[in-house]
């Protein structure tokens, strides 16, 4: 369900991005609530055509507001839209905040570490305010990639952490455009990342570690973690980019599939062709299924097949156990049987 939410703050961060804060009415505290790490997805009409698109929470769950960071990406509809046109006073429909992606704080110390390229920050920051506010003994190391300094999200914020947080707070800036002071040079490849667990951070004594950024960078590390003596358990990774690269099961057959769905404790039934995604079937039958980024990036179109079988072209979100339980990216997932019983609401 989409809430009118009203924009009372738009904030440039870079030449190519900004915060965009929502007022959240004392009656949607609760619906709004959220935790470190969660997104919302934005629904709203531009030239006619609707548009839905996810974006993480910046901000912390402590703050009255929700702040989320955009960065404008060429021929990104809603992307240029809010870089140029979103001003305060706007009315715009929001979903409440959702996502896997997230921390919980404990009652003990906690050293938490996380790596971020680009607009994979907005997250990171929600969960490093968090982190830092919860116990006066953690600590939180960030390293955090951009092209320079000035296309760097919430930088003059991340300054002023490290000053409020001046014994607990830890970043090292890498740029891969500019050299800059205090920076390191190129991307967060292999050669940076070892540089830095050598020199500057000590992985294996970080409880949790966390990832966000496009699918290359989070590889990487993720290999470089483990190798280091990492749990992988204790890494945790959100995409905010995802290859186009298909797995070798991705392809579909042509078949036809009776489908039933279940969706606000309705029963919809209709047949579909196998070659279409079951999300794409059920927007084109005029049904209201939750959905937001359309390619397999989000979690909001997770629905649990309990009849018939359902491939995926691509998962980088769901546990193998919870694909053995029947959840499915219904964005990425083609019916393989003669019928089908999607449920939305058992999830």
């Amino acid at each position: 369900m989409f809430y009118s939410l009203t924009v009372n703050e738009v904030k440039s961060l870079t030449p190519n991005s900004v915060a965009i804060t929502f007022s959240i009415p004392s009656n949607l505290n609760e619906v709004f609530s959220f935790t470190s790490g969660q997104y919302i997805t934005i629904k709203h009409i531009i030239k006619n055509e609707e548009i839905r698109r996810a974006y993480s929470i910046s901000s912390s769950p402590k703050e009255k507001d929700i702040t989320v960071g955009i960065k404008k990406v060429t021929g990104g509809i809603f992307s240029e839209y809010a870089n140029s046109e979103i001003k305060i006073g706007d009315v715009l429909e929001v979903m409440p905040p959702e996502g896997r992606f997230v921390y919980t704080p404990a009652n003990s110390k906690e050293d938490i570490c996380a790596f971020a390229a680009g607009s994979g920050i907005t997250p990171i920051m929600s969960i490093a305010k968090t982190v830092l506010s919860s116990h006066s003994e953690n600590t939180f190391s960030l390293v955090y990639g951009n092209k320079s300094l000035e296309e760097t999200m919430f930088y003059k914020e991340l300054v002023q952490m490290l000053e409020d947080y001046r014994d607990r707070f830890f970043i090292q800036f890498v740029t891969s455009r500019a050299k800059e002071d205090d920076c390191l040079f190129g991307r967060i490849d292999l050669s940076n990342i070892n540089y830095i667990i050598k020199n500057k951070f000590d992985v294996q004594g970080f409880k949790s570690v966390y990832l966000c950024g496009p699918e290359g960078m989070i590889n990487v590390v993720t290999e470089v973690l483990k190798s280091k003596g990492v749990e992988e358990s204790s890494i945790y990774h959100e995409l905010f980019t995802s290859s186009e690269e298909e797995s070798s099961e991705s392809s579909v057959s042509e078949g036809n599939t009776s489908v039933s769905i279940v969706l606000d404790d309705e029963i919809h039934t209709f047949d579909m062709n196998q070659s279409a995604t079951i999300l794409d079937a059920v927007l084109e039958e005029g049904l209201d299924a939750p959905y937001s980024c359309q390619g397999g990036v989000c979690s909001t179109c997770i629905a649990r097949i309990t009849e018939g079988e359902a491939k995926m072209e691509k998962n980088q979100i769901l546990t193998d156990g919870e694909i053995n339980e029947g959840l499915v990216l219904t964005c990425q997932a083609h019916p393989t049987t003669s019928s089908i019983k999607v449920d939305y609401d058992d999830v």
